[in-house]
């Protein structure tokens, strides 16, 4: 059975980070507060959301903000551990029942983290070259979904270590990949299908 918490890979926008904090009062090494704005109407404390592809717990709620608690290993296994004071995230909430599937499955368990190798820029889109670590490489494959900072995409193409993937122009506007550059880190989800086809 699949995890019950779902994402899909469509983020809904950004939030940007207002307070990062180490917490000594419980076993979570990490306090983030985000900025959601308005992706933050309606959600409830113990809720799911996606930042950067990763789940986290909503722990406590003020206005628009909300303080997210992650343990150590999160912060070593993703980019999150690597965010600052001001910085972007990409926002998905959680998948409700009757909602449509844009996407693709995603569950918000990041695999690795990747290195931007590449940007190119063209009329119609932004291709991105990434360095994908060598453990997670036989899942990408040329015309497969793979979820970058929690975006759901699809390989253009494969070379060893190296995979690309093609941005709209709304992807690059809704997202955080309008501040990525060259040597820039970002959360890797491999297809859960293709992982239990191969398993």
């Amino acid at each position: 059975m699949m995890n019950s918490v779902m994402f899909t890979g469509i983020v809904e926008g950004t939030g940007k980070i207002e307070k990062i904090s180490k917490n000594t009062k419980t076993r979570s090494a990490i306090r983030m507060t985000v900025n959601l704005g308005k992706h933050g109407k309606g959600l409830k404390i113990g809720q799911s959301v996606a930042l950067n592809g990763v789940c986290l717990t909503a722990a406590k709620l003020s206005k628009s903000s909300c303080i997210f608690e992650m343990i150590e290993e999160t912060t070593k296994k993703t980019d999150l551990g690597n965010l600052k004071v001001g910085g972007i995230v990409n926002i998905e909430r959680s998948l409700r029942a009757g909602d449509r599937l844009e996407g693709h499955f995603v569950l918000g368990h990041v695999d690795g983290v990747a290195t931007i190798k590449k940007i190119s820029k063209k009329p119609k889109e932004v291709q991105v070259w990434l360095e994908v670590p060598k453990s997670l490489s036989k899942f990408v494959v040329k015309k497969g979904s793979i979820a970058l900072d929690g975006i759901s995409l699809t390989v253009a193409n494969v070379k060893s270590s190296l995979a690309s993937v093609s941005l709209i122009p709304h992807t690059i506007d809704t997202t955080n990949f309008h501040t990525k550059k060259v040597g820039d880190k970002v959360n890797v989800e491999t297809d859960i299908l293709g992982k239990y086809i191969l398993k």
